[in-house]
């Protein structure tokens, strides 16, 4: 992944977007690093809700999604 906006304000979280998302305004989510948790939220809609996900869930998200 890849960042997808200018360096963050002091406390707020650096937001990423995939890097196999295009630049043709798709569908997209941003994640961030919280910690204990990943936040995703919609790259079109950057004020709007944030989805807070526990970074053990998330891991184990990304893994079953990256198999074949």
């Amino acid at each position: 992944m890849k960042a997808s906006s200018p360096e963050p304000a002091v406390g707020e979280p650096s937001w990423f977007k995939s890097s196999y998302s295009s630049g043709s305004g798709g569908d997209c989510v941003e994640v961030a690093d919280a910690g204990t948790a990943v936040l995703v939220r919609d790259s079109k809609r950057p004020g709007g809700p944030v989805l807070t996900v526990g970074a053990d869930q998330w891991t184990a998200f990304v893994r079953m999604t990256a198999r074949d």
